[in-house]
């Protein structure tokens, strides 16, 4: 299996103060699991590009954009929400964030690659058409998801996300849109207080209650998810990819295995595999606790290379 590994320096660079729990350490951690298992080598490294202005427009207001741009401080902590903040460095890593999971749609569109993994960040889920939150700028999956519908013609784009926290921007985004399909298992209730009853024929979200394990997890996935991407039959799939919702993230409050990520990769693998010619791009949202979001994110990319 060809996988892409897609990241950015620039990335690292974006800090928004002591004791934030999204941090830089959160893209060692996966680096580093990834060389201490030996898969690295067998990963095709990509540096991420910036996204351009056009293809952030796709899906967010541009008075927000130039907003984003405006703001971006020369010095110091500039806030933009009570959790997000940005730094002299947020912009480029923002945008590069972006470009990466846009690097990863026109690898496995072009068939140089069969899957991506983008070690990025900041995140992107909670980013919706006007504003950032949750320490989210621009909403990376939703760009990607725009991109390939604008730039490949593609008619249905199914995005997976099992983070921790409902996926609310994307769904702000492509609530009214038929062509993208979002599948969301977030805990409830929980920030972003909302998904619970938002669904639509694409927008297929199941809250599960605090301290949800694997059983409970993989039930949801198989009744609520499954028929929805088989009715559906995604000619992309992306994925969401937070590692929050794992049993040692305090900040997640569920209690998810490295097994459930392995489980849930392979089947949303299954899925691409008949209706998306193999297309996979996924994009590190969430995780907080540094040992476990490394092993988990290393669980998740050695099943896209089949290593």
């Amino acid at each position: 299996m060809r996988t892409a590994y897609i990241t950015h320096d620039d990335c690292l660079k974006h800090d928004m103060g002591v004791d934030h729990p999204e941090c830089p350490a959160r893209m060692h951690a996966i680096k580093d699991q990834l060389i201490a298992s030996g898969l690295l080598d067998f990963l095709s490294y990509y540096e991420a590009p910036k996204a351009s202005k056009e293809q952030l427009v796709r899906v967010h207001n541009s008075d927000y954009i130039d907003s984003i741009f405006h703001r971006s401080p020369q010095s110091g902590l500039m806030q933009i929400d009570d959790d997000t903040a940005m730094n002299p460095h947020t912009l480029s890593a923002a945008l590069h964030a972006a470009g990466a999971v846009i690097k990863g749609v026109d690898l496995v569109m072009s068939g140089e690659m069969q899957n991506a993994f983008c070690n990025i960040r900041p995140p992107g889920h909670h980013a919706g058409r006007a504003g950032a939150s949750g320490f989210c700028i621009f909403n990376n999956i939703a760009i990607a998801a725009a991109h390939a519908i604008e730039r490949y013609g593609l008619q249905r784009v199914a995005i997976a996300d099992f983070d921790v926290h409902h996926g609310d921007g994307t769904e702000d985004i492509f609530h009214d849109d038929p062509s993208v399909m979002l599948c969301s298992t977030f805990r409830h209730p929980y920030y972003p207080y909302c998904g619970a009853d938002s669904s639509n024929d694409h927008i297929i979200n199941v809250p599960l209650a605090a301290g949800t394990g694997s059983q409970e997890f993989r039930t949801a996935i198989t009744e609520k998810w499954l028929p929805a991407l088989e009715r559906f039959q995604p000619q992309l799939l992306l994925i969401s990819a937070g590692f929050d919702a794992h049993w040692e993230d305090d900040m997640g409050g569920l209690a998810l295995r490295e097994k459930d990520y392995l489980w849930v990769t392979e089947l949303l693998k299954d899925i691409a595999q008949r209706h998306a010619n193999g297309r996979i791009v996924s994009a590190l949202e969430g995780g907080y606790a540094l040992h476990a979001l490394g092993r988990c994110a290393m669980t998740h990319i050695k099943s896209l290379s089949e290593f």
